[in-house]
């Protein structure tokens, strides 16, 4: 590590006890000293099962969560009970609450910079409605901003903090399938039945008081509130809270005291709203910073780091800036987040997590040598789990019977010059090193494990599957996700532009319905991309002018299977399919013609990479769970 400013804890004693046993599991006493307003009946305690199993919480006798080190399992009940009562959520309660959820999203174009006048004073005014203001300091908040990685390196956080004995809560944005994944509680998402308790209170007492003055807030400063609503009554030892945008003017800065702040990598992105330099960005994402409160950061361009260390120097915050982990250091195990980059992710996390130990009193209870890299780091570190980031899922559909055909999606959603790069990277090597995988199991798996199966005989066809918003500039993402993909070897033999199923006027849930109208959709986005593909490609303009305003309003065109095994070195342009490229009316139809297409040559395995978007790939997540 290199330090950049003096450092000397700044301790928050007293606020967590720990006690110590042979199996260096803690229990927190914390929880002593909350008040419980909801839960009069909950009861929470540690035990010690085998050696994987580190906690148990019991809900009452009908929920039980066990904390595993290496995977983490919950068996939800269906009842909570609320002062003193027995309630049941239905599943039209669930969508109701989406509902709700859906008319807070503000009607601004995306990439729009949003209104900031008074907005810190208004979630202030949010959090003493509801009670909540005076219990936020006892989070011990870890606050972490950036512009790639950031939450990555909250769940790498709350990982390791589990592994020592601790309560977490995360906090991250946006969600993949669900809501719920917003906000995991010692690392499982929370419970359909908790969610609507705590939605319920939340909104009900802001909409009572809501006034012109002070309106219902909008979708993200409410999802903030009801992290620290949730956290505060699951009685958390330790909350990471990942920024949503920026970091000055964001919600989660209503934040005053918190243990610990971080700042991961720094790159170009939401410019509409930070600004177009790298110095402007990094003064937002230093806006975090809080008088004397510890600091992390990861190396940055000159730029961007001057802007940083003038920030610490003006509020006086130690800031220490983390060298990327050394993989030696893991003891023969892996990060289980794949990709270079993440081994700068987990050494700010490893900082992150040090420093909360130590300024909340419970380093020593955890490390009894001066390890630099105790077990327990060792262990979350190699745990941590984060969909859509560097995942690998096998579809499913294609095990069942005698089908040998194989279709593997690469999901991750870089949607940033500096992320696409990282992303290229990570899926040229792990085609590079996928082996037949077993048919037995359809678990999604991290990149390195696909090293264990055994030699392919198939040949393999990498396919991309790709769409990004409006505000993104593709004519950068797409060459630098080719350019670095092809320095490594790998080469797109077909790339498929569709819609996204999410809208950003509605909230949904996993168990949504999924539309198949896709009259109207207009697909001029599309035609953009595939324009800007065959380019790269080609090196020139299509010869083929494609309808810009193109919208379906009849049978949708696909194209034949074929398409994706022949060679495109000749053949001339259909009416939304080039020679390399193609243009898919709608997700479920382009799953669907995927699936078809494997099963027909059953002799090749497709490899689809998923990207540009976490929206696109958390659709095409839930479009492979049903």
């Amino acid at each position: 590590m290199l330090m950049i400013a003096s450092f000397s804890m700044y301790p928050k004693c007293g606020m967590i006890g720990v006690s110590h046993s042979n199996r260096r599991h803690f229990k927190s006493t914390i929880k002593e000293k909350w008040i419980s307003t909801q839960f009069h009946a909950y009861n929470s305690f540690d035990n010690v099962i085998g050696s994987a199993y580190t906690n148990i919480n019991n809900v009452v006798g009908r929920r039980f969560v066990y904390k595993a080190s290496s995977e983490v399992l919950s068996e939800r009940g269906k009842n909570v009970v609320t002062n003193g009562q027995l309630q049941n959520f239905s599943s039209s309660s669930y969508e109701a609450a989406m509902e709700k959820l859906s008319s807070l999203i503000t009607r601004q174009r995306r990439g729009e910079k949003p209104p900031v006048a008074n907005k810190l004073e208004k979630m202030s005014m949010y959090l003493k409605i509801l009670g909540l203001e005076e219990d936020m300091n006892r989070l011990n908040i870890i606050h972490v901003a950036g512009t790639k990685g950031k939450g990555s390196t909250c769940i790498f956080c709350e990982a390791i903090l589990r592994e020592c004995g601790i309560r977490t809560g995360v906090f991250t944005s946006p969600h993949l399938i669900d809501v719920r994944e917003r906000f995991r509680i010692d690392g499982i998402d929370i419970s359909e039945d908790k969610f609507l308790e705590y939605f319920w209170d939340c909104w009900n007492k802001l909409e009572e008081k809501a006034t012109e003055q002070l309106p219902m807030p909008p979708l993200f400063q409410f999802l903030t509130i009801l992290s620290f609503k949730i956290f505060i009554s699951e009685q958390v030892d330790a909350a990471v809270i990942e920024v949503g945008l920026g970091g000055t003017d964001d919600s989660t800065n209503v934040i005053k005291e918190p243990t610990v702040c971080g700042i991961t990598s720094l790159g170009m992105d939401h410019t509409e709203i930070l600004g177009d330099t790298l110095g402007q960005i990094a003064s937002h994402k230093a806006g975090i910073f809080k008088p004397k409160v510890p600091a992390f950061t990861v190396p940055q361009l000159p730029e961007a780091m001057d802007v940083i260390l003038e920030r610490a120097k003006e509020l006086m915050v130690p800031l220490e800036v983390t060298e990327p982990l050394d993989c030696k250091q893991l003891k023969g195990l892996k990060l289980r987040l794949s990709g270079d980059h993440q081994f700068y992710n987990a050494a700010l996390a490893v900082s992150l997590s040090r420093c909360w130990l130590q300024r909340t009193g419970n380093w020593e209870k955890v490390c009894q040598n001066d390890s630099k890299l105790p077990d327990e780091f060792i262990r979350g570190l190699s745990t941590a789990n984060f969909s859509g980031r560097a995942q690998i899922v096998r579809d499913s559909s294609l095990l069942s019977g005698n089908c040998d055909a194989e279709l593997i999606f690469y999901l991750d959603g870089a949607h940033s010059p500096e992320s696409m790069e990282a992303c290229a990277k990570w899926f040229s090597n792990a085609v590079k090193g996928c082996k037949n995988p077993s048919h037995s199991s359809i678990s999604v798996v991290n990149a390195e494990e696909s090293s264990d199966y055994r030699p392919f005989e198939k040949s393999c066809r990498q396919i991309l599957l790709f769409n990004c918003l409006d505000v993104r500039n593709p004519a950068i993402l797409l060459p630098r996700l080719v350019n670095t993909c092809a320095s490594s070897g790998t080469h797109f033999s077909r790339a498929l532009f569709v819609p996204s199923m999410s809208k950003y006027t509605k909230v949904t849930s996993g168990a949504s319905v999924i539309s198949s109208d896709i009259s109207g959709i207009d697909l001029s986005w599309q035609f953009n991309l595939q324009t800007i593909w065959e380019k790269i490609m080609h090196g020139k303009e299509m010869t083929t002018l494609v309808e810009k305003d193109f919208k379906i309003e009849s049978k949708p065109m696909l194209p034949p299977h074929e398409f994706l095994y022949d060679n495109a070195s000749n053949g001339g342009a259909s009416h939304n399919y080039f020679p390399c490229s193609a243009v898919m009316p709608s997700l479920p139809l382009t799953i669907k013609w995927l699936r078809d297409g494997v099963k027909e040559h059953p002799s090749t395995r497709l490899q689809v990479l998923v990207t540009g978007s976490l929206h696109l790939v958390g659709d095409v997540l839930k479009l492979l769970k049903r």
